[in-house]
């Protein structure tokens, strides 16, 4: 196995592939809350009368919701039955793509797509360290893969439903979602039996959240993540326009290309699980991740290639850097100063990856604009750089800690 495991006290019966895809299905109704908002925003704009730059907030309230609670969220799920927590965050979600649908002013349609970013971090975190708890150690690698493409997949089916939002508008897509997320949570009542990811232990919860903030570990896996998701949205944040301006493609083509770049992603997170349940050293899959992802972009972001070459490359881009959040997710047990804190450390993990969602194309973009693209290259390359030296120091510090979870300890 390449990780120390998460094993909770009085550990419940060991759950199967079945389950694996269960809880993975909540996560992908989850993910078409993120991949709808893209999609819908300029039908959104024309009919609330919105400038550009409020309706975008509609995708950016839900990384600010993720940067802002991972923590206490991931603490909750150690303290919460994580079945109940899943159901719960579904059930958020349907009341805020329901509320969303309708709407009548920005006011509402903002709080609601809050509300929904609150219901997808529950699930997002509840959903990995009820995996981490339950599933089988002998398949727990290649399940956490399967949890990580959950959001590539989401989104390109999502994407691929743009029919849909054609035929129903904007709110009535909405209205559809809202149905699908309920209809899930009440699939999965009765679908997954209720365990317990650990015992609740009797510290206060700020001093638990405080000795999950005051590890290094923690730190180490939200810096890397932040890195990781900067760089990838880098890319992906401009990549229909790039083609767009640069070769004169059509929106639809330039989507459709982007689309399929996405769903690479959720290849290479399978690839990822494989390599790991193989004795692969999780190290020296995430240095590869980082460093090819890093040379495929930097022909994305800066080569003077056709627009075909750029699309291939966008794919193999997005299939190295699948790689990445397995490996980390697949960590979090390691890296968690106790047990207990397993879900906390997950929670802070999401932290870096919505705080690297917001800041990496805002900085992206702000380079380009004064220096060009191939300073926004060289920056993603100096960020991988980094957030591998990171990771060879904190897997280093792992095998050395006297704390071995589950008496085993992290192969460098």
């Amino acid at each position: 196995m390449s990780t120390a495991q998460y094993s909770p006290p009085n550990p419940p019966r060991e759950a199967g592939w079945s389950t694996v895809f269960i809880i993975a299905g909540a996560g992908v109704v989850s993910a078409f809350q993120v991949g709808k908002a893209p999609m819908a925003l300029g039908a959104v704009q024309l009919d609330l009368g919105l400038s550009l730059i409020v309706v975008s907030w509609l995708i950016s309230a839900f990384a600010i919701v993720g940067a802002i609670v991972g923590a206490p969220v991931g603490l909750a799920a150690g303290r919460i039955d994580t079945k109940r927590m899943v159901v719960g965050g579904l059930a958020l979600q349907a009341l805020g793509s329901g509320l969303g649908g309708v709407s009548s002013g920005v006011e509402l349609l903002m709080l609601s797509r809050v509300i929904e970013g609150l219901g997808f971090m529950a699930v997002f975190v509840a959903g990995p360290t009820m995996i981490f708890a339950i599933v089988a150690r002998r398949i727990q690698d290649r399940a956490i893969a399967v949890w990580a493409t959950v959001m590539p997949v989401g989104m390109t089916v999502v994407m691929l439903a743009a029919p849909l939002l054609t035929l129903l508008e904007w709110r009535g897509f909405w209205l559809l979602n809202s149905a699908i997320l309920f209809a899930y949570a009440v699939f999965f009542v009765f679908a997954i039996p209720s365990q317990k990811v650990a015992t609740a232990n009797v510290q206060h919860i700020g001093s638990q959240l405080k000795q999950a903030l005051v590890a290094p570990g923690p730190w180490a896996l939200a810096t890397i993540f932040a890195a990781f998701s900067a760089a990838f949205f880098v890319v992906f944040g401009f990549l229909p326009s790039l083609l767009t301006e640069r070769f004169d493609l059509g929106p639809q083509l330039a989507s459709t290309i982007s689309a399929i770049a996405i769903a690479a992603s959720g290849v290479g997170n399978l690839a990822a699980g494989f390599l790991l349940a193989s004795g692969r050293k999780p190290l020296h899959v995430l240095a590869a991740g980082f460093l090819v992802m890093t040379l495929f972009g930097f022909g994305v972001l800066a080569a003077d290639l056709s627009w075909i070459a750029i699309a291939v490359l966008a794919v193999l881009f997005a299939f190295m850097a699948g790689l990445i959040p397995v490996v980390l997710m697949d960590s979090v047990p390691c890296f968690a100063p106790r047990p207990e804190l397993v879900g906390a450390t997950l929670g802070l993990a999401m932290q870096g990856n919505n705080i690297g969602m917001l800041v990496g194309p805002a900085a992206g973009g702000a380079l380009a604009a004064s220096l060009g693209w191939t300073s926004v290259a060289v920056a993603m390359a100096l960020v991988s750089v980094a957030a591998v030296l990171l990771a060879r120091s904190a897997y280093k510090k792992r095998t050395t800690s006297e704390r071995q979870p589950a008496g085993e300890g992290v192969q460098p």
